[in-house]
């Protein structure tokens, strides 16, 4: 149904009983009464209807006519037609219908994805004057206008003002998302939020998020909070409609973990990965001292390395030993249905694992009753009651590397990715989690193995640090050619942007999957077209970092930020010390180790993590924490070469 504005009139002058025909068809839903000596009016009429309307009306009705026209265009897709419609109104309007006019302005810019512009025309308005079903779409715009930016009270207002008009799912919908923003709110001090005295109901939402944010951690806690809350802000609409994420923690219901069936590929080439995990899970298990302590403060050395001397064994106390039984399944002997009937038959009621992608996929078609904790994730996620996923994977590193790179106030990332899968999902996962985060455009630019750059390196080309604006459709780049062993880079594709042509000024940080001898190319090649005043922050994932690294490859790598597992960035030096003797330094099987001992803590708050909004828990592989999907998400450690040291990133 289109709705319409109330017409503005000129002293003396009666609407054309057709207008007023139509608005009231509008405004009502029902098909109107033909006027005397008129034609049949239309209610909900399309744009070419009211453009027809347009050309036969006199001067008086024609600007009413044109102005339902835009909102129509708008309405049905037809924004450049809308554009050009909106352009050609009289210079002279009524008070009314300039109003409208300025209304129709933010919704077309809402309609073209221009938020700022859509902010700007909604600062012309006095809601005050407005008819009631305009405030009803000035909310709606405000609203619009505010997704994908920074949290603010206005957006909060907005959403307050616009709950009593909604019925139904629309009502709860708006509940959701008003406790959304807030919950984006929990990052920022509290104390800079100023409200007015008579603002009851946005105090009182204030009030549940804090409650949320002091009590998350424990479910009994939380569910007295909310009831508590409820009592002391009984009229606020939150109070009898609750947020759904709060419905879940009050319909919370702890669970036991009982007898644990662990799945894994014991055999094979997966045989070496599934038993770091295993190592870790059973170390856990048994009480393995894993609680990660403070790393070292910034400005000093982190203990990413193993220390020199030593330490004595991780202790295990009398009493910490688990009683609960589990039990090892080789997804390599049996088809994945066949082990889940026998591990139901065993009397499990845990399923950890399985371990490689095809098979995770495969549950959604085995219907298992039993609590699931997948450790991988499958390339289309179902969101299932009984199933959270938790893997390392390089887009949990995008994605919190595009939290962090957010945090400091970065607006032009760049991504340097390798061509293939792999870089286009670590692009995929930053560029939503960036977008989510409110930031702007993104670039990606794909760089090739070490050949290809030490090509680059002796042509003078170095790095160009251009890239394609990553919701465009990048063209498909040249390819290098080999001859006789020796590969020739392609050379730089006519198609690269410049930063500036994005609209986002000037790359300041880049994200670099790179291997360590890539990286050591790449960064001396970055340096030498970014002068040391320049505030271009470089940024990597653990795929580049070196433990081993000398003194001269740190000191080359200066200022550089890496993000890496708190295992490996010094959270607990003496269980690190101890599992990288274990695996020769092999620190990708360390990093498995540490999955396995996270996998026994998801295991024993699986329940908290798939049915409490925002609870976290400290591991070894992050902060842990759960999608409402109960997709595993970890924060992970920065740490920053400095003067020949690592230490902890700010």
């Amino acid at each position: 149904m289109l709705y319409s504005y109330v017409m503005g009139f000129k002293t003396g002058r009666v609407l054309p009983v057709v207008l007023a025909a139509l608005i009231l068809a509008a405004c009502s839903g029902q098909e109107p009464q033909t006027p005397a000596g008129g034609g049949q009016v239309k209610a909900g009429a399309n744009a070419d209807y009211y453009l027809q309307q347009m050309q036969q009306a006199d001067n008086d009705s024609k600007t009413d006519f044109q102005l339902l026209a835009i909102r129509a265009l708008i309405n049905e897709g037809k924004t450049d037609r809308a554009q050009q419609l909106l352009g050609t109104l009289p210079q002279a309007l009524t008070d009314v219908q300039q109003r409208e006019q300025l209304l129709l302005s933010a919704e077309l810019a809402v309609a073209q994805k221009r938020p700022q512009d859509a902010a700007a025309a909604l600062q012309k308005l006095d809601p005050g004057q407005l008819t009631a079903e305009q405030q009803a779409r000035f909310l709606q715009v405000r609203i619009a206008a505010g997704q994908g930016q920074q949290p603010s009270l206005d957006l909060l207002r907005a959403y307050i003002a616009q709950e009593p008009l909604l019925k139904d799912q629309a009502h709860q919908q708006n509940i959701d998302q008003t406790w959304q923003t807030l919950l984006a709110f929990s990052a920022q001090p509290q104390a800079n939020l100023v409200i007015n005295a008579d603002e009851n109901v946005l105090q009182g939402w204030l009030d549940l998020q804090h409650v949320y944010q002091d009590n998350k951690q424990d479910p009994a806690l939380l569910k007295a909070g909310i009831r508590d809350w409820q009592t002391r802000y009984p009229q606020n609409p939150a109070a009898k409609t609750l947020p759904t994420q709060l419905n879940q923690v009050l319909n919370y219901q702890p669970s036991s973990a009982g007898q644990i069936a662990l799945f894994l590929p014991m055999s094979g080439q997966a045989q070496v990965f599934s038993s770091a995990i295993q190592q870790g899970f059973n170390a856990a298990r048994n009480g393995v001292n894993t609680a990660p302590v403070d790393p070292a403060p910034a400005g000093g050395t982190a203990a990413a390395t193993p220390p020199a001397q030593p330490p004595a064994a991780t202790p295990i106390t009398a009493g910490q030993a688990s009683g609960t039984q589990v039990k090892i399944y080789d997804t390599s002997s049996q088809p994945l249905p066949a082990l889940l009937a026998q591990a139901q038959q065993d009397g499990a009621t845990m399923i950890v694992g399985p371990l490689l992608k095809n098979e995770v996929e495969q549950l959604y078609a085995s219907q298992s009753t039993m609590n699931i904790l997948a450790l991988n994730q499958p390339e289309h996620l179902q969101n299932r009651p009984n199933i959270c996923y938790f893997s390392l994977s390089p887009e949990d590193e995008a994605r919190d590397a595009a939290n962090h790179i957010f945090q400091q106030h970065r607006q032009q990332p760049l991504l340097l990715v390798p061509r293939g899968s792999l870089g286009d999902r670590v692009v995929k996962a930053f560029a939503d989690a960036w977008t989510k985060a409110g930031g702007g455009a993104v670039l990606e630019q794909r760089i090739g193995a070490v050949g290809e750059l030490k090509q680059a390196i002796n042509s003078g080309s170095g790095i160009q640090l251009s890239g394609q604006p990553v919701s465009s459709a990048a063209p498909s780049e040249p390819q290098s050619v080999t001859i006789a062993g020796l590969t020739i880079p392609a050379p730089p594709s006519d198609a690269a942007v410049s930063p500036s042509a994005t609209g986002g000024g000037a790359v300041d940080a880049v994200y670099i999957i790179a291997t360590p001898s890539e990286l050591a190319l790449i960064k001396p090649m970055i340096d030498m077209r970014t002068s040391s005043r320049a505030r271009l922050g470089l940024f990597a994932s653990s795929r580049s970092y070196q433990a081993d690294a000398g003194p001269d490859y740190r000191l080359e790598m200066e200022g550089l930020e890496f993000s890496d597992i708190p295992l490996l960035a010094g959270a607990n030096p003496g269980l690190l010390q101890q599992t990288s003797a274990q695996f020769k330094e092999d620190y990708s099987l360390v990093r498995l180790y540490a999955m396995g001992m996270d996998a026994w803590t998801l295991v024993n708050h699986f329940s908290e993590m798939r049915q409490i909004p925002g609870f976290q828990v400290a591991g070894d592989t992050g902060q842990l924490s759960a999608t409402p999907d109960c997709v595993i998400n970890r924060k992970l450690s920065w740490l920053k070469y400095q003067q020949g040291k690592l230490v902890q990133a700010l």
